[in-house]
């Protein structure tokens, strides 16, 4: 067995090597997940968002836009560290705009925004501070009529001794801020994340979560409990690349972006 799986592992790196696609690789209820294509972008190192005809490559202060077909980058953004932000997490656009989670990492005490962009130009639009609150925000999403916050804990803080992953909370909140309600994530995926902790998440048009860890190359997919605070684990999906903000297409339905941390690529993959 041991050396069909390297065998195995040889011919995926020299698929890759090769710019082929990834076979595909089924999850626990049989849906395929295949690579399809990557798409290189500097800024690719905390997320992607996806509108109609573009992809956006997050950075911690630098976004870049690129076209979809020809993966060219046609829009860059870019500030000064701390000038005036830190730490940009995912991102995602509804209504020509590009929503991002932002936050003052690996600071302490904790503080975390919600920062806007025109994605026609891609300048820079409104910002909702959080001051210190939840923990680090690191992703958000829009989905009916709610908008929802998830704000991270990490074992990684010398100040923060008494707050671990666990504590990581996914808040909704509504069109003005409010918050609702909120939930924490099982301590079987806790125990998945190492010092870090939920670093991407979007809604699926079943309703479902689908969120990532920083370095696992999976995605978990949750849904809401009937009672209790706790998110239920539904399926743990292999995914080709490691953690991250990730984004599904608004048009292809069958399409889901994320990234290659290491390579600096955006990857596109295709769910059947």
């Amino acid at each position: 067995m041991r050396n069909q799986h390297d065998l195995l592992s040889r011919r995926l790196l020299i698929q890759l090597a090769a710019g082929l696609a990834a076979a595909p690789v089924f999850g626990q209820t049989g849906r395929r997940y295949e690579e399809i294509r990557r798409i290189p972008a500097p800024e690719a190192n905390q997320a992607v968002a996806a509108d109609e005809h573009h992809l956006y490559a997050i950075d911690n202060h630098a976004i870049g836009k690129y076209d979809k077909q020809s993966g060219e980058r046609v829009a860059h953004w870019e500030c000064e560290n701390a000038k005036p932000l830190i730490h940009l997490d995912s991102g995602v656009v509804y209504g020509g705009v590009l929503w991002c989670t932002h936050s003052n990492f690996p600071g302490v005490p904790m503080t975390s925004s919600i920062e806007t962009w025109d994605v026609s130009n891609l300048q820079h639009g409104s910002s909702y501070s959080f001051g210190i609150s939840a923990g680090s925000a690191t992703w958000m999403d829009l989905y009916a009529g709610s908008r929802y916050v998830n704000f991270a804990h990490y074992r990684t803080n010398a100040d923060e001794a008494d707050r671990d992953p666990s504590w990581t909370t996914l808040i909704q909140y509504d069109s003005e801020w409010r918050q609702r309600q909120s939930w924490v994530y099982p301590a079987e995926v806790v125990s998945k994340l190492g010092v870090m902790s939920i670093s991407g998440g979007v809604f699926g048009r079943d309703g479902r979560l689908y969120t990532t860890g920083h370095d696992n190359p999976e995605i978990y997919v949750f849904s809401f409990p009937t009672g209790g605070s706790t998110l239920v684990l539904e399926e743990t999906i292999p995914m080709p690349m490691h953690g991250q903000g990730i984004a599904l297409d608004p048009v292809d339905l069958t399409l889901l972006y994320g990234i290659d941390r290491p390579r600096k690529e955006i990857v596109v993959t295709r769910i059947a």
